[in-house]
């Protein structure tokens, strides 16, 4: 094993292949420019699909591609709250006679968080 390492090379640090008898892929260089007027090329393969959007290298804002991609509009949900799918379960009418029904057993102590329910001091007894 002694015989076949490789002394004073780096861990990770190069390889000692050579680019003999290997055929890069085709590429091509698609343009961006930010908002800011930032205008750089990213190198792709031919074979690559062209993201209409990257970040720009300088400023971290969105840039377009000037290649004619056009991002794809995003359709979007609209948001559903938790009103929205408690409706969806119950009838306003339902709604109005479940409230009404939890406040009567909240006030008569039945129901709701033991400090809200003080034994009541009785007056005393007078003799």
């Amino acid at each position: 094993m002694g015989e076949r390492t490789l002394r004073g090379a780096r861990l990770g640090g190069q390889s000692f292949e050579d680019e003999r008898g290997i055929e890069f892929a085709a590429r091509q260089n698609i343009a961006y420019k930010c908002k800011h007027g930032h205008e750089f090329e990213i190198p792709m393969s031919v074979e690559a699909e062209v993201p209409a959007t990257w970040e720009c290298p300088r400023c971290g804002a969105e840039a377009i591609s000037q290649d004619g991609h056009a991002p794809e509009e995003k359709v979007e949900k609209p948001v559903r709250t938790h009103w929205d799918m408690l409706l969806e379960r119950r009838s306003i009418k339902e709604l109005e006679e479940i409230l009404t029904e939890r406040l009567e057993l909240l006030r008569g102590g039945e129901i709701g968080p033991a400090h809200l329910h003080r034994p009541t001091k009785k007056k005393a007894r007078t003799a």
